[in-house]
């Protein structure tokens, strides 16, 4: 039975109607500071927790739930009868229910410009000190620390009388999922906060994550899954607008859309088949950009997701409306072309906060697993600063033009993001032939120069980035070949020397970057 209950919470949402329901079924109320304020504002009677424990609040509020009172009345063993004669002996009497949510960390350190003090003092103790209790005595006590739970907990109590075993068994492992996450906040905030000579990544990784949605289904239908959101997000950063559920692929191909779209300024259009960009485009017009990204390659581009770092105008809408699209990401979608992409019941449209994600994902890890365990690595966000001469060097006799120059400056942003082995063909301001993911990078470059053939696309004057160096002339010989005029690439091969020598020789212009680009 429920007969007391300790109440203190910073988020109060739904707590006045949980406590007048409860005082209702003649359950007592303790609470503290401000939240037996709000309680005793509306009406409901509250024992305040220094007249449990005969001490003040004090130390501006950092001690008042520290004690054997509360503590023991929420660990005592109510079959134990030592634990009820020792509780009857120090005048301890039972805590049947506790509320408990805590303060504010995480929505503090979210606050730009906090001081280092005042996320201290968020840092909440006697909370997670009467969760762990109640958790670990959940048997005999009631532990919420979700307002999501307090109607099923109440209903139970107004059925029956009492909270089912089941239910208090879920609510405790909710409780110390709560106070894993809480903690695992704190000591990566803190973490970050070291002098960063000690060490690039701490010695033990806590990854904070809360449960956005269930997916449809994990790369495969056989496979269940599951979308976590990372403890530096204080909210969801896409909102779907319209279609079918999204699936484990989905994110994944959409989460391609956003790395690569939010590396342009200019508007920009990116169409992504299973992780790889099929065409990449950027223009001061939305809709051409959306025309020459999917003109790179069509085939491809069928079924595929594609994204946008500029409002989806009806224009643009009506286009896609012709085509067979999983899913569109965008900033927003103007109300007409909602509308006409609405029509097809399985498109999903996903409206994104491209700037809010852009600063929280600069803040995470690169996570992936491999054996028993992870591999971590900080994020591949380098881009080449074109107009700062010391970060790149022309190893040829001959210049780039201002063209090639923006090509190139294209075709290396474009590169980072495809798979290794990667070549890229392209202008100032498109993709012309993508070459993804194969074991030698002669192939890819081969197959970039088909996928161009096949969508019509000349390479005359084009310019070619590839991932890493070239091991060989074979490949600037390929490129002159298909019309290629300048490449841009890391450097760094023994065979650096022929490889610029083949350059000389086809008259072609070639930039080393001395960065690599890989992406397993």
């Amino acid at each position: 039975m429920i007969k007391r209950a300790l109440i203190s919470v910073s988020d109060k949402t739904g707590i006045v109607e949980l406590a007048k329901a409860l005082h209702g079924l003649g359950v007592e109320i303790i609470s503290t500071g401000g939240t037996a304020t709000a309680l005793q504002t509306a009406g409901i009677p509250v024992i305040k927790i220094s007249d449990v424990t005969s001490f003040p609040e004090m130390m501006d509020g950092r001690v008042k739930t520290l004690h054997p009172k509360i503590h023991g009345g929420l660990l005592a063993l109510r079959n134990n009868a030592t634990h009820m004669e020792e509780a009857k002996k120090h005048d301890i009497e039972m805590i049947d229910m506790v509320v408990v949510n805590l303060y504010p960390f995480e929505a503090t350190i979210s606050k730009p410009g906090v001081h280092l003090e005042e996320a201290i003092e968020n840092i909440d103790i006697g909370g997670p000190s009467m969760i762990r209790s109640a958790s670990k005595n959940y048997k005999d006590v009631v532990v919420l620390v979700d307002p999501s739970d307090y109607t099923k907990t109440l209903d139970e109590l107004k059925s029956g009388g009492n909270v089912s075993q089941e239910t208090r068994f879920n609510l405790m492992v909710k409780a110390f999922e709560h106070t894993a996450r809480y903690d695992g906040i704190i000591s990566t905030y803190f973490g970050g906060k070291r002098d960063a000579g000690l060490q690039e990544f701490p010695e033990s990784l806590s990854v904070n994550l809360k449960k956005i949605q269930h997916l449809r289904y994990g790369e495969n239908p056989h496979q269940q899954a599951s979308f976590y959101s990372s403890a530096a997000q204080t909210k969801k950063f896409y909102e779907q607008l319209h279609g079918k559920e999204l699936s484990y692929n989905n994110i994944i191909d959409l989460d391609a859309c956003v790395r690569i779209v939010s590396d342009f300024d200019q508007p920009c259009c990116v169409i992504i088949k299973h992780t790889n960009p099929c065409g990449i485009a950027v223009h001061n017009d939305l809709h051409i950009a959306y025309q020459n990204a999917r003109a790179t390659d069509p085939v491809s581009a069928f079924g595929g997701v594609i994204g946008f770092n500029n409002k989806v105008t009806a224009k643009i809408a009506q286009e896609i409306g012709d085509v067979f699209v999983e899913a569109v990401i965008a900033p927003d979608f103007d109300g007409e072309a909602l509308s006409i992409m609405g029509k097809k019941k399985n498109i999903r449209l996903i409206k994104y906060n491209f700037t809010e994600s852009k600063k929280a994902a600069a803040q995470l890890p690169e996570i992936k697993k491999a054996f028993d365990g992870y591999l971590v690595q900080h994020s591949d966000n380098h881009l080449v600063n074109f107009s700062d001469r010391s970060q790149w060097k022309v190893v040829t006799k001959r210049q780039p033009t201002l063209d090639e120059m923006h090509a190139l400056e294209f075709g290396w942003r474009v590169v980072k993001h495809v798979k290794s082995n990667a070549i890229v063909y392209a202008s100032k301001d498109r993709t012309l032939g993508i070459g993804a993911g194969q074991m030698s990078r002669v192939d890819s470059a081969e197959i970039a120069v088909m996928k161009s053939k096949n969508s019509k696309l000349d390479l005359r004057g084009s310019v070619i980035a590839s991932d890493a160096f070239f091991p060989f002339r074979d490949g600037i010989d390929a490129a002159a070949k298909a019309g290629a005029v300048a490449v841009i690439q890391p450097g760094g091969s023994v065979k650096d020397q022929e490889v610029i020598d083949a350059a000389n020789e086809h008259n072609m212009t070639m930039i080393f970057t001395s960065i690599r680009h890989f992406k397993h």
